[in-house]
């Protein structure tokens, strides 16, 4: 192991919706963060997905000589794009553009959301925002992937998946001749605010009409309306998440596992009910990943510092 105390590193943690970048020293002491809009080359086109990458690091290393980066940790929902030689070269072009000279490691947002909850090396991860997805984490690298298959095929207990039960609680309520109340006029009045009366139709027709990952922005719904629907849904999530954690892990492992993701934030009542779940399962108190840019910054230090656990309690503690 090389300890160099002058070094510094860069940490990205590249999602859908924002991505973030962070410098530190290996001190802990950060020295630049930024921030830009989501930059993932699954679900952005190619050139604005780097574009947005480039801005946030750009932002981080407004008042640091890039020179002085000895290593960067790239954590990215939609890493394997990395392997496609169009990203690959609008990437290195961005990278060489910033002054940047240093190696940069492009790994998945699980194995950095991972980091970003405990310095341990190795355990599971449970990610659950618009999608869901869970990993056997070992040696800080993922060993197993559970779930993560996509709205279509999968994503249990993600916010796609509660704003789909919460549209077809609303299509039963319609099919058995009940007024809509709580959560399944809720959701009838965000689909079609126009139509107080609208039947089963015209629900399917609102849904279909829009791409099916829509669904999601009817999560929010379920979380905060607080009738008996909602809270069935609910539960249900936090079964199948818990199912998922459990796929990842034996009986007797006591390793630690990491929440991230919206749904999984304190507060959140579906976090609170995976919480409840996993105790009632023997697992424990799970811990809740802090800053991802901060985990993708420690992990690039791991081979440059002489006490990573001393730095990660610096940088996330």
């Amino acid at each position: 192991m090389h300890c160099d105390e002058a070094a510094l590193v860069l940490g990205l943690d590249i999602g859908g919706t924002s991505s973030r970048a962070l410098v530190s020293d290996l001190s802990g002491r950060v020295l630049g963060s930024g921030e830009a809009a989501g930059g993932n080359p699954n679900s952005h086109p190619a050139d604005e997905a780097v574009r947005q990458i480039a801005k946030a690091a750009c932002a981080a290393l407004r008042d640091i000589d890039p020179a002085a980066v000895r290593n960067c940790v790239v954590g990215m929902a939609g890493v394997s794009k990395m392997a496609d030689p169009e990203f690959s070269e609008l990437f290195d072009r961005e990278w060489s553009r910033l002054g940047l000279h240093c190696p940069k490691h492009p790994i998945s947002d699980c194995e950095v959301a991972f980091a970003a909850g405990t310095s341990a090396p190795g355990g599971t991860v449970l990610i659950a925002g618009t999608g869901a997805i869970a990993a056997r984490i070992e040696q800080h690298r993922i060993a197993v992937i559970v779930g993560g298959h996509g709205w279509l095929l999968g994503d249990e207990g993600s916010a796609f998946w509660l704003g789909r039960e919460a549209v077809r609680a609303a299509l039963r309520a319609l099919d058995r001749g009940e007024p809509l109340h709580g959560l399944t006029a809720a959701v009838r009045d965000r689909l079609l605010p126009n139509a107080p009366d609208a039947q089963r139709k015209q629900l399917i027709s609102a849904v279909n009409a829009a791409p099916p990952i829509h669904l999601a922005e009817l999560a929010p719904l379920v979380t905060s309306v607080g009738d008996e629907t909602a809270e069935d849904i609910i539960r249900r999530a936090a079964r199948v998440l818990a199912d998922t954690v459990a796929a990842t892990r034996s009986p007797a492992d006591t390793s630690p596992i990491v929440l991230a993701g919206g749904l999984l934030a304190r507060g959140n009542p579906v976090g609170e009910a995976l919480r409840a779940e996993l105790a009632d399962r023997g697992y424990g108190k799970p811990r809740v990943a802090g800053s991802g840019a901060a985990g993708a910054a420690w992990l690039a230090a791991l081979d440059l510092t002489a006490d990573p656990t001393a730095l990660h309690n610096r940088l996330l503690g």
